[in-house]
């Protein structure tokens, strides 16, 4: 899925751990461990777009371990928002998740790749050197649901060859409880998909009032997105589409269900431990790689300066951002950069609670 902003936020993210609360309100508080992200509300495409719940990155909070993005969609009828038609589009040094709920979203990719995202589908696209490609639901989708990540990858990783990796995991279950692991180890089931980055990630299902506990690296920072249901992580009640997020440092997470069933996601890693910036659909390390990577995919996309798509380049071994096949929409244009250089800004302070500071 593409960042379809026209006017995208540059954001340079640092992964560090702290403690806060009171999110909801932007007001960062020390002293629990357990904080909050409220979602914002994104268009994707034109008039009639669906619209997607954006919980991650955000000013409060950029990552969790290396997760940094997360959108939430539906469940929406395809017949009024026109689902989800995002033609090609670029992406580096990161990896998309798709999960679906409800629905099927139809991918191809310049690495060669086409793929149709059912629910329990777990889908993998590694950007990695960098990338292209177009989502869109199928014809056939009436209702669609679901969430797409990105993570981070680090720097020995994030110029690999780009690929498609899927897995379809098998439930693992408990008392009052049923999982699938589609991403690291969880709950004693992992996931066959390799990943670039040390996480996890699985959908929860719990019966009304199960208590869930997950035992957990101390080192890895979590969250969890509740889809339906009433639901309390570490003894905090999380209101609807907002993100909880546990700081490292704890082994065990309490996930209790209220009087319904519950559907959730989890996800969780190892900070990243790096700067990264995120522009668009671009993360690089510093202004002038963003610069370089929007340059590149203008350029082989053929765009001129009006903003209209032109003829590709069809010398195969110059193309980062790959081939596609024909007869396909046209792809996105990059937006606009920002007009002053994108620079870090502070983090949320672990002991005074202060903002982080704008610099755009």
């Amino acid at each position: 899925m593409s960042n379809t902003e026209h006017d995208p936020e540059e954001r340079v993210c640092e992964n560090r751990s702290y403690t806060t609360a009171g999110l909801r309100t932007g007001v960062i508080e020390a002293g629990e461990a357990v904080s909050f992200l409220e979602p914002r509300f994104v268009p994707l495409g034109g008039p009639r777009a669906m619209t997607v719940k954006r919980l991650l990155p955000q000013r409060a909070r950029s990552l969790v371990g290396p997760w940094c993005f997360l959108d939430f969609y539906g469940p929406d009828d395809v017949s009024k928002t026109g689902g989800m038609a995002v033609p090609r589009h670029p992406h580096t040094g990161l990896a998309t998740v798709s999960w679906l709920f409800e629905g099927a979203i139809d991918h191809i990719d310049s690495a060669g790749n086409w793929a149709t995202v059912t629910p329990g589908d777990a889908v993998f696209m590694n950007a990695g050197r960098g990338i292209t490609h177009s989502e869109f639901s199928t014809e056939e989708t009436t209702v669609l649901h679901g969430a797409q990540l990105w993570y981070a990858f680090p720097h020995e990783n994030r110029f690999v060859e780009p690929s498609l990796d899927n897995h379809r995991p098998e439930p693992v279950q408990g008392k009052g409880w049923v999982a699938r692991v589609f991403a690291g180890e969880l709950l004693g089931a992992a996931s066959s998909l390799r990943t670039y980055a040390e996480l996890s990630g699985a959908e929860l299902r719990l019966e009304p009032r199960t208590v869930l506990e997950i035992a957990v690296p101390a080192s890895h920072e979590h969250a969890l997105l509740p889809v339906w249901g009433e639901v309390w992580v570490s003894g905090q009640p999380v209101l609807a589409d907002h993100l909880a997020v546990v700081d490292a440092g704890q082994e065990m997470i309490r996930i209790e269900a209220g009087d319904a069933p519950v559907l959730a996601l989890f996800i969780g890693g190892e900070p990243l431990g790096e700067p990264i910036v995120m522009w668009w659909n671009f993360i690089g390390r510093d202004h002038d790689e963003i610069v370089a990577f929007r340059e590149e995919y203008q350029r082989e996309m053929g765009f001129e300066r009006d903003g209209e798509p032109g003829t590709e380049r069809d010398t195969e071994q110059e193309l980062r951002f790959g081939t596609f096949p024909p007869r396909q929409p046209d792809p996105l244009p990059a937006p606009e950069l920002p007009i002053t250089r994108m620079k870090p800004r502070s983090q949320p302070s672990r002991t005074t609670g202060t903002e982080p500071s704008r610099d755009d």
